[in-house]
C-alpha cells in the first residue's frame, strides 16, 4: 500500500485538506494546535489504495513539543511515498523555512499552497514554477475550505505515485549549523512579491473591538450568552418532536408489546431502559445545534482572539493562552483538551495545564445543566443559569492553576499566531455538529444504555423497598445533606463517574419518570438553590473514566492522576457546600 503523510505548521488547513482528499471527519478550527496525534485514512489514487496520515503541526524539525516529536519519529520511522507539505500562502516569510527543511530531507516532496485565495485577495504573487525549480518539486496552489486546486492536487498525487519510491527521513541532514532564516529571507525575496503595506482589511477593523483591553472580556460574555440562548431557542421545537416520536414509540408499539411479558422483564426494558435511554435522546437536536454554533466561532478565528486576550491573565496564574484555549477545547471533550497539552513543551506546565482541564464543562455535564436549567428556571433565565456555570467551570480552573502554581513553574515563552477571520464553511458547521451527536449516539446505545438498566436493577432488587440503591442512598446521605443533594440522587452521580452521560438517564428510572414528567418532579423535589447546589457537584466532582484515562496517560504518573481526582472531588464539595449553606443562611 502507498503511504501519504501530510506535513505543515499549525493551523495552515492540513485537517481541512486531510478531510478533502478522504471524506473523513477530523476535527477542524480555526486556531493552530488542534491536531496532536495522527489521523489516518485511505483513499484510492489511480491504481493504488493510498493511507494518508495528517500528522500534527510542526514548525521546524528541531522542535521540541510532545505532539511535534510524534511528528518528527513518524516521518523517520515510516517509508513514504509522497509528503505532502500543506503551506499557509499568506504567510510565507514563516514557513518557506519548513519547506528548505524537508527538501534536504530527501523525502519524496509535493507542496500545497494552501489558502490561495486568501493571498490573491490580499495582491500577494507567488512565483510556482520558480519556487518549484529551487525545492526540486511539485508546488501547487489550493484552498482546501474551497476545494480550489484539490482534484488537480489529486491527479498529481497520482500521477507521483505510479513511478514513487519510498523513503524514510533521514534528520541527520538537516543539520542545526544551518542558517534556515537567512536560506527562508531569500527564498522569500526572490519568488513572492507583496504589497509594502497589506489593506488593513476586516480583521483589523474587528479585532479593534475584539481584543480592546476593556471591551474585549463583555464581548466574549456577550457571544457566549448569543450561542446558549440560540441553543435554547432552536433546539426547543426539535425537542419536542423527539419527545412525541419517544413517547408514541412507547405508548403505541413497546407497552403494548411488553403486556405479555412477566412483570420484572416488562419493567426493566419499558421503566429501566427506554425511559432511561429515551430521556438522554431527547437531547441530540441540543447537543447538534450546540456544537454546530461552536463551529462557527472556533472556524472565524474567535477563539483565538479569546486565548491571546487572557494570556495576561493565564500568566499570572502560571499558565498561558494555550492553557486557556484547551480549557476552551474542554467544552467538547476534556480527552481531547488533555491530549492537546502536548503542544506546551515544558513538562511543569502541561502538568498544570492538565490539572485544570478536567473543571471544563464538557458536552456531557451540558446535557445534565440544559436539562435541570430549563426545567427549575425560566426561559429568560436559563440561559444565565447555564452561563454562569460555564464561567463557573473557567473560575475554578484559573483557581485550581493559582493554588498550584508555585510547585509547576515554568518559564516557557508563549507565542500566538493570530488567524484572519473566516466565515465558515457550511461543510464543516455539519460536520462538527453531526460528528459529536454520532458519538453521543454511539455512546448511547452501550454505555448509557447499560448504566440506567444498573440504576433500574439496584433500585428494585430485591425490592422496591428495600433496595440496593436505599442501601447507597442512605450511606452517602451524611455526605450529601450538607450542599443540600437529595440522598437517593447519589445512584446518579456514582454513575455519572464512568460517564456524566448516564445521568439524566439515571435520574429518569431513579424517579419513575421520564421526559416533561422527570422535568415536572424535579420542580416539585428541587428548589433552585438545591438544583444548582447539585449542578455545582456535578460540574466540579470526578471527571469521567475516559478523562482520568487520559490523564494517566498524557501525565505518565499514577500519584498525579490520584491526586487530580480527590482534589477535584474535595474542591467540588467545598464549593456546593459554600454556596447552598451560604444561599441558605441569606434566606434563599
Amino acid at each position: 500500500m502507498k503511504r501519504i503523510a501530510l506535513v505543515g505548521m499549525p493551523n495552515t488547513g492540513k485537517s481541512t485538506l486531510f478531510n478533502r482528499l478522504t471524506g473523513g471527519t477530523a476535527r477542524i478550527a480555526n486556531w493552530p494546535g488542534l491536531t496532536v496525534e495522527i489521523t489516518t485514512g485511505r483513499i484510492p489514487l489511480g491504481a493504488h489504495l493510498v493511507h494518508v496520515a495528517d500528522l500534527p503541526g510542526i514548525y521546524d524539525l528541531e522542535g521540541g513539543a510532545e505532539d511535534e516529536r510524534l511528528a518528527h519519529a513518524f516521518l523517520a520511522e515510516t517509508s513514504l511515498d509522497a509528503v505532502l507539505l500543506v503551506l499557509n500562502a499568506t504567510q510565507l516569510d514563516r514557513q518557506l523555512g519548513l519547506a528548505l527543511q524537508l527538501a534536504a530531507l530527501g523525502v519524496p516532496l509535493i507542496v500545497a499552497l494552501n489558502m490561495s485565495d486568501e493571498a490573491r485577495r490580499a495582491g500577494i504573487r507567488i512565483d510556482r514554477e520558480g519556487l518549484a525549480a529551487r525545492l526540486g518539486c511539485p508546488v501547487l496552489a489550493i484552498s482546501a475550505k474551497r476545494g480550489e486546486g484539490v482534484p488537480e492536487l489529486k491527479h498529481l498525487l497520482a500521477q507521483h505515485l505510479q513511478t514513487a519510491e519510498p523513503h524514510c527521513a533521514d534528520f541527520s541532514r538537516v543539520t542545526s549549523s544551518t542558517d534556515w532564516h537567512a536560506e527562508e529571507a531569500q527564498l522569500f525575496g526572490q519568488y513572492v512579491r507583496r504589497p509594502s503595506s497589506l489593506p488593513e482589511g476586516i480583521t483589523a477593523k474587528i479585532d479593534r473591538w475584539v481584543l480592546h483591553p476593556w471591551l474585549g472580556l463583555p464581548v466574549f460574555v456577550l457571544t457566549m450568552y448569543c450561542l446558549f440562548q440560540l441553543t435554547y431557542t432552536l433546539s426547543a421545537p426539535l425537542q419536542d418532536v423527539m419527545k412525541a416520536l419517544t413517547g408514541m414509540i412507547k405508548s403505541e408499539w413497546l407497552t403494548p408489546l411488553a403486556q405479555g411479558w412477566p412483570p420484572f422483564l416488562a419493567g426493566f426494558v419499558v421503566e429501566g431502559i427506554f425511559d432511561g435511554a429515551s430521556t438522554v435522546l431527547t437531547f441530540t437536536p441540543i447537543i447538534f445545534l450546540f456544537f454546530s454554533l461552536m463551529a462557527v466561532i472556533e472556524d472565524s478565528g474567535y477563539f483565538a482572539r479569546a486565548a491571546f486576550m487572557m494570556d495576561g491573565v493565564m500568566a499570572r496564574l502560571g499558565l498561558d493562552g494555550r492553557g486557556f484555549v484547551m480549557l476552551m477545547m474542554g467544552f467538547g471533550c476534556n480527552v481531547p483538551a488533555l491530549l492537546g497539552t502536548r503542544i506546551i513543551r515544558d513538562y511543569k506546565a502541561r502538568l498544570l495545564t492538565m490539572l485544570a482541564i478536567p473543571f471544563s464543562l464538557c458536552s456531557a455535564r451540558l446535557q445534565i445543566f440544559l436539562f435541570l436549567a430549563g426545567a427549575l428556571f425560566s426561559p429568560a433565565r436559563a440561559p444565565w443559569v447555564l452561563l454562569s456555570l460555564y464561567f463557573v467551570s473557567i473560575a475554578v480552573a484559573m483557581g485550581t492553576a493559582l493554588v498550584f502554581r508555585k510547585h509547576f513553574v515554568s518559564n516557557e515563552p508563549f507565542a500566538l499566531e493570530l488567524p484572519p477571520y473566516r466565515l465558515p464553511v457550511i461543510g464543516h458547521v455539519w460536520n462538527r455538529g453531526w460528528g459529536e451527536t454520532r458519538e453521543f449516539l454511539k455512546l448511547a446505545s452501550t454505555m448509557i444504555v447499560t448504566g440506567v438498566a444498573l440504576v433500574w436493577l439496584l433500585t428494585h432488587y430485591p425490592s422496591e423497598q428495600a433496595s440496593y440503591a436505599g442501601v447507597v442512598a442512605n450511606f452517602f446521605q451524611p455526605v450529601l445533606s450538607p450542599i443540600g443533594v437529595q440522598s437517593d440522587l447519589s445512584i446518579a452521580l456514582i454513575f455519572g463517574l464512568v460517564a456524566k452521560e448516564v445521568v439524566l438517564g439515571a435520574l429518569a428510572v431513579i424517579v419513575g419518570h421520564e421526559g416533561k414528567e422527570l422535568a415536572n418532579h424535579l420542580a416539585m423535589t428541587l428548589d433552585a438553590v438545591s438544583a444548582y447546589s447539585f449542578m455545582l457537584f456535578t460540574l466540579i466532582y470526578v471527571p469521567c473514566v475516559s478523562t482520568i484515562a487520559a490523564l494517566r496517560k498524557e501525565s505518565k504518573s499514577l500519584g498525579f492522576t490520584v491526586f487530580s481526582v480527590v482534589w477535584s472531588l474535595l474542591l467540588a464539595w467545598v464549593v456546593a457546600f459554600v454556596f447552598y449553606q451560604g444561599a441558605r443562611w441569606l434566606g434563599f
